[in-house]
């Protein structure tokens, strides 16, 4: 079978790649999130947000190294958490940011990392509205979309998904950012300030699988109305 996506070279030198998971209640789906990103990545890292369901013990068997908040502050102070401990570590190039739902694919997290170093991007971002792979529903489309409107008028990018969890930040791009909203204006933050680095940028088409378990916990559309909101309050 021929497998797509790039080389075998330009996948090579995952050491110098973080992956960066905020981590909230996953119990029943983490370990094998964690289990799938290390087949091609060898550093992860999850910021446990106050979980109350062992979602921080079962990360850990996994493999995964956790920090924790002792409190649930958010999606960006997860985040901001992890950039801090990554550029700490003197091997690290690159992050990925990635979900704790099982939202995102490892295949599309290794050719986003394969396009930064091929094209010397200091950020890739995620779109799933860049082909039609991914059908988020007429409800939460019109909403991501409205917030896609909002975050380009703020922010000067031209963007299609600006609130997609899945992104590579370089590690000069990631140490001039400092997140501090907490919580899901995170998304229209990282983006301004990442576009305030004027380094160079682009997006890339990526699959979201809604899943069952993701819908079960009434992620599809909350969170999308959240964003909205906390983009009308910030």
């Amino acid at each position: 079978m021929t497998r797509s996506g790039p080389p075998d070279d330009a996948r090579a030198g995952a050491s110098d790649v973080w992956v960066v998971i905020p981590l909230f209640n996953e119990v029943s789906v983490i370990d094998s999130v964690i289990h799938d990103l290390h087949r091609e990545f060898t550093n992860v890292v999850c910021i446990d947000d106050g979980s109350s369901d062992g979602s921080a013990e079962v990360a850990r068997r996994a493999g995964a190294k956790v920090l924790k908040h002792p409190v649930n502050l958010g999606q960006g102070a997860s985040l901001q958490t992890g950039f801090e401990y990554v550029l700490t570590q003197s091997n690290a190039r690159y992050v990925v940011t990635f979900d704790a739902d099982g939202q995102h694919r490892l295949e599309d997290a290794v050719n986003m990392v394969a396009l930064a170093r091929a094209n010397d991007l200091a950020i890739v971002f995620g779109s799933r509205f860049l082909d039609k792979r991914t059908n988020p529903g007429i409800a939460k489309r019109i909403i991501l979309k409205t917030a896609v409107w909002v975050t380009n008028m703020t922010t000067g990018l031209k963007l299609t998904d600006a609130h997609n969890g899945l992104r590579v930040i370089r590690t000069d791009a990631l140490a001039r950012i400092g997140l501090v909203q907490d919580r899901m204006a995170h998304a229209t933050e990282i983006v301004l300030k990442l576009g305030r680095t004027k380094l160079p940028w682009r997006e890339y088409p990526v699959e979201l699988l809604y899943t069952d378990y993701s819908k079960a916990k009434g992620q599809s559309v909350l969170n999308s109305i959240n964003i909205l909101v906390d983009l009308i309050v910030r």
